[in-house]
């Protein structure tokens, strides 16, 4: 039977990239979008293209007032589309970035930043964690900027600090069901994070390339198959990891 992963914000990006990448190795996929309807509709018909089971759900993994209704749905989704009362992965992908100084930062781009990656994050796994059957695994998207400083990422890099650190105490609280939780740091990544930045910007893609042991920046293909490789058996004793995939981001 194959496995189940849910990957949140998996419209676009490295969402679907991961999701893809989990479908081409044999597993089935419900993905989340909040605004992006109609990409998420084209992610589901590519992964039932590749001969894999789909659903795409609505999520704003900003707003948990929202956690108990989407947990309902999503155990209609697994019994209606895939007979089945659990699943097996999650993949906390969702997210955005904002770039500005330490001293310039709102508190509302810094609520904003924390009620999505880390408050998100947080009651999102406990809200579907009745839901993953022992032996699963969590993966919770971290960045770069948690290791190296860049200016103007102070309150994103201090949320992604915060989820790693929380993935190191769900891998103690959770390894008694056998289930694995850890972090992928992606290092800079051609999206569209930030507007794109990093991919139509030619100055910050060379800057990046330029720090980037393997000469260049990353795209969604050098993360989603890592992630999907994560979640199978040949990973199954790697818990409480941090995990860069930056191509040796200054290194």
């Amino acid at each position: 039977m194959p496995k189940i992963a849910l990957v949140t914000g998996a419209s676009r990006g490295l969402g679907r990239n991961t999701a893809l990448s989990i479908a081409r190795a044999g597993g089935d996929v419900i993905l989340t979008y909040r605004n992006g309807a109609d990409a998420a509709a084209a992610v589901v018909e590519e992964i039932l293209a590749i001969g894999g089971k789909a659903a795409a759900l609505p999520l704003d993994v900003g707003a948990t007032s929202g956690f108990s209704a989407f947990v309902a749905r999503l155990r209609s989704t697994l019994g209606q589309t895939f007979g089945r009362d659990s699943l097996d992965h999650l993949v906390n992908n969702a997210g955005h970035g904002e770039m500005a100084a330490f001293a310039e930062t709102s508190e509302a781009q810094f609520d904003a930043l924390f009620d999505v990656h880390v408050k998100g994050v947080f009651f999102l796994t406990q809200a579907v964690l009745p839901l993953i059957a022992d032996g699963g695994n969590i993966v919770n998207l971290s960045s770069g900027l948690t290791r190296v400083s860049y200016p103007g990422f102070s309150a994103y890099a201090a949320a992604k600090g915060a989820v790693e650190v929380l993935g190191v105490y769900l891998a103690r609280e959770l390894g008694s069901r056998g289930i694995t939780v850890n972090t992928v740091a992606p290092g800079a990544i051609e999206t569209d994070f930030l507007g794109g930045a990093v991919r139509d910007v030619p100055e910050y893609n060379a800057a990046f390339a330029g720090m980037t042991a393997l000469g260049r920046v990353g795209v969604p293909d050098d993360i989603g198959p890592m992630v999907a490789s994560l979640l199978g058996p040949g990973n199954r004793w790697v818990t409480a990891q941090r995990i860069e995939v930056s191509g040796g981001q200054a290194i």
